[in-house]
């Protein structure tokens, strides 16, 4: 398994509706996630800034990038969008963050 973690941020007035949709997330959408190699997913959030730290295990990157592809993920970015910052494309504004330090 592969550590995943990065950043990305949610509109302030917003984080109830993101908590909520992610605590009722698509059953197909959790099913995709599993399907693209996602393990321990875990999103936190920053409330004083809006910014969201995800965290994830994956089987490899090749596997994982393909989620991106599926019609659900767009889907599912297209209905977030009106919650957090997004590219043109409706994916969210994310930045990758290096590992430096881990503990087993």
């Amino acid at each position: 398994m592969k550590r995943k973690a990065g950043v990305m941020f949610v509109h302030q007035n917003k984080y109830q509706e993101y908590k909520k949709r992610h605590d009722e997330i698509w059953p197909e959408m959790a099913e995709a996630l599993k399907a693209h190699g996602a393990h321990n997913y875990s999103i936190f959030l920053d409330e004083q800034t809006g910014c969201l730290f995800a965290y994830l295990e994956i089987e490899s990157e090749e596997k994982w990038s393909k989620m991106a592809e599926t019609e659900i993920c767009q889907k599912w970015w297209k209905s977030m969008s009106p919650l957090m910052k997004t590219n043109p494309d409706h994916s969210p504004v994310s930045k990758d963050l290096q590992e430096v330090f881990h503990l087993s």
